[in-house]
């Protein structure tokens, strides 16, 4: 059993099951704990954990994919290590890759042959604008989605561009799809991704690959050497324009080549707008140039192998599209070979004339002669169907009145047809059409303010209908805001009013309040009441109000604030302060007597003013008579004298302190 089903990494994904195996690493179905989602992580195999050039090239494919970010390129969630356990987290792909989709699927129309490259490219020109070249394109490596959207996968052998090539012994990437550059050991460039890229056209407009042999080596060769047939030789409806983009692309040269990604997407989309377009170069432009190099050595494995002369090479089989070789050699083995090659095309030209009569003939046999098979229209215009050969003249197209959603076929091009292609029916039948209405896209809605809960039953009609994902943060990644309530949601990704596709995801920024910061406080006493409001405005200091107290200091001035200056206090904390009233205080002494009954001893107390605490305080001997008393004060005052608590009113009496 897998050791690592069932197994929980980081305590937050949990492995579920295998999906899939690659060159370095084992891909496993697991579930996000955190985010509540399901992902793939990508482990590094057991057997290679311990090689250190296999962690190095494993950690270099983390480092390059999780730069990138673009709806065609599989996305990268988290990049980890669990003790001796390497992973990379990405999103999981409901679909299947490009090869199993051809295999199901044969030799595929050129309109979605297009779909499909266009998409491709965008990925590339994307990360080609980050630097990093994938080198290992094929269509294992492209995932294609229930939606018709293609996404490019596996950076297992990227490198950034500008980093060294540490890798010239190894035969990187499958041959199939390989480049030049790469089958010699050279140094690798975007061009080399645009080479690849034209190969999967090229098997996806003619059903089958350009170059094929017996064991990698001679396929090898043949990128260096050889240049396939013109796809219009294998299948003629293929538009002459597509396939000068698809050769342009697999030229051996890579000068002749584009020079990037959005060169190649240019050309598609001027093409795809209109296919009759004229482009800057032909056929013969892509030719190779006549050289007298000598044999050049094929670096594979850390041994170097001769190319074999083109006179010497096994002729291709009946299977195996034809070649055609630029290698000049003598003369006369030249003249040879011409012969052959000559023998080989007319005897591959007369199979194919016996199989195309031998299809007629079992066709006319099975179907009645009063009946056609109808042709896929899927894809054209009205006007294009009506003009089909096996249509015209033969069908009638009626167009629906309601349109669909379509995410593979353009806006106003047939999108569904009925009878169904392939279908036999008497002439005359009308074949209803209905035209696509364009991708279903929708709009995002306005969730902001809402609680999380709020915003997922919201955003239910959106789930349903464009099976949309809603994705959560963790309270961690929740962030600060200084007007939304904490846990209720700051922003959407997309925002309101923006695009929305099926598949999407909306992600939720959800807010943890308002961050309560560290502050100094100031040095507010020496300023005015009015001043210190002022700068209180932006201290993050709340006031909690003034009392006036006489002092020597100017009036309006602060004496004295309840929080210490240049402490450490938290934003919003309360601070409180005594303003001078501008009185000055005086020390005044006056005469007490004393009373003279039949107590020997008094208990002296002086107030000032309203003030609840005594002054002055003593007992005292009645045989003295009288005492002096001194106190201190501001302005006119009341002095309430009192002989054991009880206020001798005769003494009592106001003394100005000036």
């Amino acid at each position: 059993m897998d050791p690592y089903i069932g197994k929980m990494l980081d305590n937050r994904y949990e492995i579920l099951e295998r999906i899939g195996t690659g060159g370095m690493a084992v891909v496993y179905k697991a579930k996000c704990h955190r985010l509540n989602r399901l992902v793939a992580v990508k482990i590094l195999k057991a057997d290679l954990a311990q090689d250190e050039d296999f962690r190095r090239r494993f950690n270099a494919e983390s480092q390059a994919v999780a730069q990138l970010s673009h709806p065609n390129i599989v996305s990268v969630y988290d990049v980890s290590r669990g003790g001796d356990t390497e992973y990379i987290v990405m999103e999981l792909i409901d679909g299947i890759t490009l090869k199993q989709y051809m295999e199901k699927r044969g030799q595929l129309n050129w309109r979605e042959s297009l779909h499909f490259i266009t998409q491709i490219m965008r990925g590339l020109s994307h990360a080609h604008s980050r630097g990093i070249i994938h080198r290992d394109i094929k269509p294992q490596n492209i995932m294609v989605l229930r939606d018709g959207s293609v996404k490019v996968a596996d950076f297992g052998i990227a490198c950034l561009e500008n980093s060294a090539q540490t890798l010239t012994q190894e035969a990187l990437g499958s041959v199939h799809y390989i480049s030049p550059e790469q089958a010699r050991g050279d140094r690798t460039d975007a061009r080399s991704d645009i080479y690849s890229a034209g190969v999967v056209l090229y098997e996806m407009l003619t059903g089958r690959l350009p170059f094929e042999g017996d064991s990698a080596v001679s396929v090898a060769i043949q990128h260096l050497s050889s240049i396939p047939l013109a796809p219009r030789e294998i299948n003629k409806d293929i538009p002459e324009q597509l396939e000068l983009i698809c050769m342009k692309a697999m030229t051996a040269d890579p000068d002749k080549r584009y020079p990037s990604a959005d060169a190649m997407i240019a050309d598609l989309e001027a093409f795809r707008k209109n296919p009759g377009v004229s482009l800057d170069f032909e056929l013969s432009d892509l030719r190779p140039e006549e050289t007298d190099e000598p044999t050049q050595l094929l670096r594979t494995g850390g041994t170097r192998t001769a190319t074999t002369p083109a006179h010497h090479r096994t002729q291709p089989s009946r299977e195996q599209p034809r070649r055609r070789d630029y290698e000049e050699d003598d003369p006369a083995p030249k003249s040879s070979w011409k012969k052959t090659t000559l023998l080989a095309v007319a005897g591959l030209l007369a199979a194919a004339l016996a199989f195309t009569l031998l299809s007629s003939i079992l066709k006319s046999v099975n179907t009645p002669v009063d009946q056609y098979v109808v042709k896929s229209v899927l894809g054209l215009t009205v006007e294009e169907a009506e003009a089909l050969d096996g249509v015209k003249d033969i069908f009638e197209i009626k167009l629906a009145d309601e349109r669909v959603f379509s995410d593979i076929y353009p806006k106003d091009t047939i999108a569904k047809q009925s009878p169904a292609e392939n279908d036999i029916r008497k002439p005359n039948t009308v074949i209803e059409v209905w035209l696509s209405a364009g991708e279903d896209k929708g709009t995002m809605i306005d969730v902001t303010g809402m609680t999380i809960a709020q915003a997922d039953r919201a955003l239910s009609n959106l789930k349903e209908k464009y099976k949309v994902t809603i994705e959560i943060p963790d309270e961690s990644e929740y962030q600060f805001h200084d007007t939304v309530e904490a846990g209720h949601i700051i922003s959407t990704i997309p925002a309101k009013d923006e695009e929305l596709k099926k598949g999407d995801t909306i992600t939720l920024v959800v807010s943890k309040g308002r961050e309560i910061k560290e502050i100094t406080v100031p040095q507010f006493v020496g300023m005015t009441y009015d001043q210190a409001l002022k700068q209180m405005e932006n201290s993050g200091l709340k006031c909690l109000g003034a009392d006036t107290v006489d002092s020597e200091r100017p009036g309006g001035e602060i004496i004295w604030q309840s929080l210490d200056a240049y402490s450490t206090a938290k934003e919003g904390d309360g601070i409180s302060f005594k303003v001078s009233s501008g009185l000055s205080t005086v020390r005044k002494e006056f005469t007490v007597k004393l009373p003279q009954d039949d107590r020997t001893t008094v208990e002296l107390t002086v107030y000032v003013g309203n003030e609840t605490e005594p002054q002055f305080s003593a007992t005292l001997n009645c045989s003295d008579e009288v005492a002096a008393v001194t106190v201190s004060g501001s302005g006119n005052q009341f002095i309430k004298v009192c002989f054991d608590g009880i206020m001798d009113q005769a003494q009592s009496h106001y003394l100005p302190f000036v």
